[in-house]
């Protein structure tokens, strides 16, 4: 496991709470530093934080991606707002944890993490003729750029890994909305209809009393 973490009281509780576990830990104190591990060390998952000198934990994680390295990233930071956590996700985290946060969370984030280990992904979804950059937060449909609200971009940014398979309303609302939100079902359905007049309405079919499903 490799910690990326400048603060050196956190780092070394992180460490230690790890290898309790039965982690083996290395320690990383700035971006150049991570990044140089994160390429060479063979870990098996990071754990890094947002706010480092000399390269922000965004980049780094942008870097590594760019490089088809697919290391699974848990990142940390202090912002919790819903940008903050989506630019992380985007830039190429698999997960984003806020500060404060509950050690057990952070194991079980980190399990699920492992479990899933890291197949290759591409830096750029394609399906048919769409073309979504989470860095970029780009989209295009046969080169013609679309502009897409946050909320937009998300939904198609699920939808477009799971090309030609029914995700369910409850899917979407918890993998594309905030937890803390109260959401109604319903704003999946307004939200499916912004997205079908920018992509094209035959490209997202409802599949009655199951969900909806990107045309491949």
């Amino acid at each position: 496991m490799l910690v990326v973490e400048d603060e050196s009281r956190l780092a070394s509780a992180l460490q230690r709470g790890l290898q309790a576990e039965g982690f083996a830990v290395d320690v990383a104190e700035t971006g150049p530093a991570g990044l140089d591990a994160a390429r060479h060390g063979g870990y098996d998952a990071m754990i890094l934080d947002v706010m480092l000198p000399g390269l922000s934990g965004y980049e780094l994680v942008r870097l590594l991606r760019a490089e088809e390295h697919w290391l699974p990233v848990l990142m940390l930071s202090a912002k919790d707002g819903e940008y903050d956590q989506a630019d992380g996700l985007d830039c190429g985290a698999d997960d984003y944890l806020t500060k404060p946060f509950s050690y057990v969370v952070l194991l079980a984030r980190l399990r699920a993490l492992l479990r899933r280990g890291a197949p290759e992904r591409p830096t750029v979804l394609a399906v048919g003729d769409l073309r979504l950059d989470p860095a970029r937060r780009r989209v295009t449909r046969a080169d013609a750029e679309i502009a897409l609200t946050a909320r937009e971009f998300a939904l198609l940014d699920y939808l477009m890994r799971r090309p030609g398979e029914v995700v369910s309303k409850i899917e979407l609302l918890d993998h594309v909305w905030d937890a803390s939100d109260e959401t109604a079902p319903n704003a999946v359905e307004v939200y499916v209809g912004y997205l079908r007049r920018k992509i094209g309405r035959e490209r997202l079919e409802t599949v009655r009393g199951a969900g909806y499903r990107l045309a491949t």
